[in-house]
Formats: structure tokens, sequence, C-alpha cells
């Protein structure tokens, strides 16, 4: 790494880092002055406490790092512009484009670790958050989900679950309708518990009555049996247990795993989970987008020049995160498609990001909207 990429990486980091942690610690004491009285009241224990918020760490840090990168890029770089740094390394016949090229990895790099908090870990401390905030006593109950309904329209099947616990194999007083193609019960399997055994993938129902039916409705034949094994099913624990989450909730892999196991699901009800997984996948690259936008804009050569350009910088992220919540609620919606909903704010605001460093690192002024027009003193 040349001399030039050291100095200059060294006056972005130091300021990247200041923003990074004075933002964590904001968030941290706001954080708990909201959240003291329920931890208090409910008499969370401080190794609980402390297990929350390192799980709401993946999760402010997809947050805040494009916010840091940000007003990193136009303090350090206004910095340097203020200095004459900037002007002196043009002068001595470094292009622009290089010299922002350590900002610009450095924009790269934290894409790329935005890009592994947002896989998993970012999405579980919503929930994580939700469970222990709207029900303290979660973590000190075994009892579970309750009243759970799922529908495989693939194989005319219908399960009724009373209780069970997410992430076990074991669902305690189930009810199995099967239909057949005309929508008629077969057959009803009621069971007080339902065990999946994912080595044979089977399912095992205990002390389970088995009822079945003609094409009129009417009882052909009923028993009792201690144990049933049924096999070829393709309902999985993770299937059933997920007819009820929320796309917000869930990580790349199980975004994935939902979309391959429901895709008899109607197209509007598989739309927002569609759309969160490229939303998963777009989001980090927003910090690339942003070092598009700040890098050329933190660069002026007056002080005017400098303060107009942090006011471009802040408007211009302020409208992609508008822009970015509204295409992610139409791909929600189904009204355009997941990959657009996703993608298409980056591509607009990364173009527009190019076009900037195009015109600065000429030497050129982008072109200007005036809304009122540019009014002139005349001296008589």
């Amino acid at each position: 790494m040349r001399l030039l990429d050291r100095y200059v990486l060294r006056h972005f980091l130091q300021a990247y880092l200041y923003c990074i942690v004075g933002f964590i610690s904001i968030w941290f004491i706001f954080d708990i002055s909201d959240n003291i009285s329920t931890f208090l009241d409910e008499r969370i224990s401080r190794t609980l406490i402390a297990q929350y918020y390192l799980t709401q760490a993946p999760q402010i840090l997809v947050i805040l790092l494009p916010v840091a990168l940000l007003l990193a890029l136009l303090f350090s770089l206004g910095r340097m512009s203020r200095s004459n740094e900037i002007v002196s390394m043009l002068t001595a016949g470094v292009s622009l484009p290089r010299a922002l090229a350590p900002v610009l990895l450095a924009g790269l790099l934290t894409t790329a670790a935005s890009t592994a908090l947002n896989y998993s870990l970012a999405p579980h401390a919503e929930f994580a958050r939700k469970k222990l905030l709207e029900d303290p006593k979660s973590h000190r109950q075994q009892a579970g989900l309750l009243a759970q309904i799922f529908r495989n329209r693939t194989d005319n099947r219908t399960w009724f679950i009373q209780q069970f616990k997410p992430g076990e194999n074991t669902f305690t007083t189930v009810h199995i309708v099967q239909q057949d193609e005309n929508d008629n019960i077969v057959t009803n399997y009621i069971a007080t518990s339902a065990e999946y055994h994912p080595d044979q993938k089977t399912w095992e129902l205990k002390l389970v009555k088995v009822v079945h039916y003609d094409a009129t409705g009417n009882i052909t034949n009923a028993e009792v049996l201690g144990s049933l094994t049924l096999k070829h099913w393709s309902e999985t624990p993770f299937r059933l247990s997920s007819a009820n989450v929320r796309a917000e909730y869930l990580s790349v892999p199980e975004l994935q795993d939902y979309l391959v196991f429901n895709s008899d699901f109607p197209v509007t009800l598989l739309a927002p989970f569609a759309t969160h997984l490229q939303y998963r996948l777009a989001l980090p690259w927003t910090c690339l987008v942003i070092t598009l936008i700040a890098a050329p804009l933190g660069i002026g050569y007056s002080r005017r020049g400098i303060l107009a350009s942090v006011a471009s910088a802040i408007l211009l992220v302020f409208s992609m995160n508008f822009v970015t919540h509204l295409f992610l609620a139409l791909g929600e919606g189904a009204r355009i498609s997941d990959w657009a909903a996703a993608w298409t704010p980056n591509i607009i605001f990364g173009a527009l990001g190019l076009i900037l460093l195009y015109f600065r690192s000429t030497n050129r002024e982008p072109p200007r909207l005036s809304l009122f027009g540019e009014g002139r003193l005349v001296a008589r």
C-alpha cells in the first residue's frame, strides 16, 4: 500500500471508528433507558441482558454502518479539502479516482461485513428483541407456541396443532385432515402428539385415532392405535412452524427454505418472503452506493462548495432511504417483482454516484436544478 493510500485511509478510519462507537453508545443509552423498567420489573438476569444486547449488535451495525460511512466520508474528505490536501494530490498528478481508491475499498469491505451480518444474525436479532420485550417471561416459559394451522395444498392435507416448541420435532395434540382432489375428507388423524424423525423422514403419531370416510362423508372405519408411522409425507417441522412467521425475522437460508417448501402458496403470500430474500442480499450494497455518492460530494474547493456538497449528499442518502422502503413495500404487495423491489434503488443511486464521481474527476460541476432561478443585482 502506498504512503498516500495509508494517509487517506488513516484519516477516514479515524472518523469512521469514532462515528461507529458514538452511534452505538447513543443507541445503547437510549435503549437501556427505555427498557430498564422492564428489566427490573421482570427480574431479568444480567446475563440475559448482556446476551440480549449482544444479539442486537448485528442488526444495529447493519443500520448504523451506512450512516457512519456517510458522515466519516464527508468529514474526512471535507477536512482534507479545506486544508488543500486534495488539491495537492491532484497537482502532483494523482487522479481523483486513484486518490479515493482507499475509501472506495473501505466501502466495499463494509459491504462485505454488512452482508455477513445481514445473512442470519441481524434478522434473528429483531425476533429475539420482540420476544424478550413483548413477553419478558418467555425465557422462563417452556410452553412454546399455541394454535398453529398449516395447509399443504400440494398433498391436500391440513394440520391443526395445539402446541409446539420452535426448533423441536415434537408437536402436542395434532389433528390432520387428509382430503382428495375434490376436497372431500378421506381420513382424519387425531393424535396426542406427533414426532418427526429426520433421519428416516417419517412422522410418528402417538395415541392416535384414525377415521376413514367414503365419498359421501360417511365413516367407513375407525381405529385407535398406540403408534402410527407415516412415510413419504412432505411436511417437516420447519415447514409447519413457519406457516405464520414474518419475512423480516427470517435469515437467508430460512427464506430460501420457506420459498421451496411453500411453493404451492399463492404469489401474493410468497411475495413478502421473495422480496425480503432479495432485500437481505441487496441491503449491504447500500454501503458501497453511499460511498460512491459521498466520496465525490465530500470534496470541495471552497467553503461554500463543501457545505453545498455535504447538504446534497445527506439529501441524496435520505432520498435513497425513502425510495428503498417504497420499493420494498411495492415488492411485498406483489406490485413489482422481488428483484426489482430490492435492487432498483441501489442501481439508480449507484449510477448517480458514478455520474457524480465522473464529474468530480473531470473537475466539472454536476448539473444543478434551480427551483427559483438565479437573480442578479444590477447597480445603477
